[in-house]
Parts: C-alpha cells; structure tokens; sequence
C-alpha cells in the first residue's frame, strides 16, 4: 500500500484515536512506556486485521510497528510484551471504554435518503458456553445495536443475568441519543406495557400478526 493510500485510510482511525483519549489510563505513571491510546488503536487494528489472540496482536505490532508510528505520529521503540498488553487490556474501564466506541460509531452513521430513515437492528445473543454450573451463573447474553446501512456496530452491552433483553434495548435506546433513525428489534418487543415508557421512541409492528415480526420503533 503506498503512503498516500495509507494515509487516506487511517483516517477515520485517526477520529477512533481522539475518542480513546478519554479513556482513563489504569496504570501508575511510571508504567506508562505505551500511550494507552495508542496501544488501544493499534489492538483494534490488530483485531481488524485477524488478530485472535494476545500473541497475535502482539505479533501484528512487530510486523506493522513502523508504519503505525509514523501515520499516526507516535513513537514506540518496540511492541509490548504480551504480559504487558494482557495486564493493561483486563485492567480497563470497560465502560468508559464502551462510551468511547458509541461516540465514534455515531460520527459513522449515514444520514439516510432523502425521505427515508437509518435503521438500526437490536438484537440479542445468548453466548455458546459461557454458563458456568459451578458458580450457578446462566449463559451471558448480550445486546447489539448494529448500523444496517453502515454496517457498524454502534453499540454493545452485557443484559444483566436477572433482567431480560426488553429493558435492556430501551436503555440503550436512551443511552444512543440518536434522532431521526428507525430501530427494529425482535417481536418480543411489542408488549404494550413495555411500548411506550418515557424516553423511549413510538413503535410499530413491522407485520400485521405475523408472531415472528421485528418490531419498527421510530426516534
């Protein structure tokens, strides 16, 4: 790839990387040879790049090591050892990490055509294996909020083991802030007594009776 092509393509990372920033370091300062927004950027390239694993990404920053500091402006004299990255990525915040992803997801989000709406798709997933007997723990479900026309996920989050997915897609509803897009969701979604709370958008079936219908609800 030539410079110019490069660089073109950094671009949007480069609005990625201003959003990392905001990320709170966990390390003491003298700890800190790695910029923390950095070494988060260039693990989600990694992952991006088919990285599996924390010797994979570990492995994608020593072949790339030179190119990534010079587009993006930093200077690493070596890629961390996996210790290293494993200690920094399991000690973060992951919530301010996940706010940092939302808010760079939405400058990604098209505007839809004239007289049509961007849809988002919310849908939830039961994790294969993560239940765990010994501690009494019910497999992990999550929830997704995926851009259909960017093709971007905008936002994830764990439903919490005594909760279910409908109040959980109403607060990530709330927590988008997005206006003018259509959010669609699984008929599950079309209990009245959950359909109109305050903060939540209007709703309407996107089927007439069909049980297997996902729900259209409107910002």
């Amino acid at each position: 790839m030539t410079g110019t092509l490069m660089e073109g393509a950094m671009v949007p990372f480069s609005n990625l990387l201003a959003a990392l920033q905001d990320v709170p370091d966990p390390r003491r300062a003298q700890g800190k040879r790695y910029p923390l927004p950095y070494l988060l950027m260039f693990t989600v390239l990694a992952l991006l790049s088919g990285a599996r694993s924390y010797r994979g990404i570990i492995t994608f920053l020593e072949h790339r090591r030179e190119h990534l500091t010079h587009h993006f402006g930093v200077d690493l004299k070596r890629a961390p050892v996996v210790n290293t990255l494993r200690t920094v990525l399991q000690s973060l915040d992951t919530e301010t990490l996940e706010d940092a992803f939302r808010r760079h997801a939405k400058t990604l989000l098209p505007e839809g055509e004239v007289g049509e709406k961007a849809v988002v798709a919310l849908d939830g997933k039961t994790l294969r294996g993560s239940f765990d007997h010994i501690n009494d723990r019910k497999a992990a479900q999550t929830l997704t909020a995926f851009g259909s026309a960017s093709a971007i996920v905008l936002a994830h989050t764990e439903i919490d083991d005594k909760s279910n997915e409908i109040p959980a897609a109403q607060q990530m509803i709330r927590d988008l802030g997005l206006t003018g897009v259509v959010f669609t969701a699984d008929a599950m979604h079309c209990q009245k007594k959950h359909s109109r709370r305050p903060g939540t958008p209007e709703t309407s079936s996107s089927s007439r009776s069909r049980p297997t219908s996902r729900r259209s609800m409107t910002s």
